[in-house]
């Protein structure tokens, strides 16, 4: 789903507006631990005990350990995480003032795009539930990128798609968002996001948001040279 809705034209100086999904444009019981619990257990039952951290495994880490030492396991894994984002979905709900974060970004000249790790399937059931597909100029998934958030390589996929460009930024709740922005050299702007998280991963978004409703506006001012 890296198409949506009819292309508009893209110039060396267009502006861009990348959302996350879950937390940020819809409002989702997925809960990334019990998914990562998941996969660790159905490794350690399969592998045997993985190795000591300090913190609890995430599913990124998850994965690249399944890659490097027990690469048949890899399938379960993401069959285990499509299990979890389906049953989120079925409760998820458009975030509060999503709807005109997007359409007030397009308002104020600028491309909107999605960037999650979520499946193709389980993203595009949440979008056209909540008709958000026709204010979307492109969505990447998981499945059209090589590694997930905090990897930057989805922004691979966004500049492949609109081409040379002078302004973009990311919009998004969680670290990884932050990070994979900052690795892709983009401004990160963060909404609710967890002020410890962004300590621990020295990340100073350009902006801070605790309502999405209010986001057009300042990137009416950003346009302007005024943000």
């Amino acid at each position: 789903m890296t198409t949506s809705v009819a292309r508009l034209w893209y110039g060396p100086s267009v502006r861009l507006c990348i959302f996350d999904l879950d937390h940020t444009l819809i409002r989702s019981p997925l809960d990334l631990a019990a998914m990562a619990l998941d996969m660790r257990s159905h490794l350690e039952r399969h592998c045997g005990p993985l190795p000591a951290k300090p913190d609890r495994y995430r599913v990124g880490e998850l994965l690249h350990w399944c890659q490097a030492h027990a690469a048949e396991h890899e399938t379960p894994l993401w069959e285990i995480a499509l299990d979890h984002e389906r049953r989120a979905v079925v409760d998820a709900a458009l975030e509060p003032g999503a709807r005109e974060a997007v359409e007030g970004a397009r308002a104020a000249g600028y491309a909107t795009a999605v960037w999650t790790n979520n499946a193709r399937e389980v993203t595009a059931i949440a979008l056209e539930r909540f008709a958000m597909v026709p204010t979307l100029d492109l969505v990447v998934t998981r499945d059209e990128m090589r590694a997930l958030k905090p990897d930057p390589d989805g922004w691979r996929v966004i500049a492949a798609h609109f081409g040379a460009h002078k302004d973009a930024l990311v919009v998004g709740d969680s670290w990884v968002d932050g990070v994979a922005a900052t690795a892709a050299g983009i401004p990160f702007v963060a909404y609710r996001p967890n002020e410890a998280d962004m300590t621990r991963w020295k990340l100073e978004p350009v902006a801070r948001f605790d309502d999405l409703a209010a986001l057009p506006a300042w990137l009416h001012r950003r346009a302007s040279g005024g943000a």
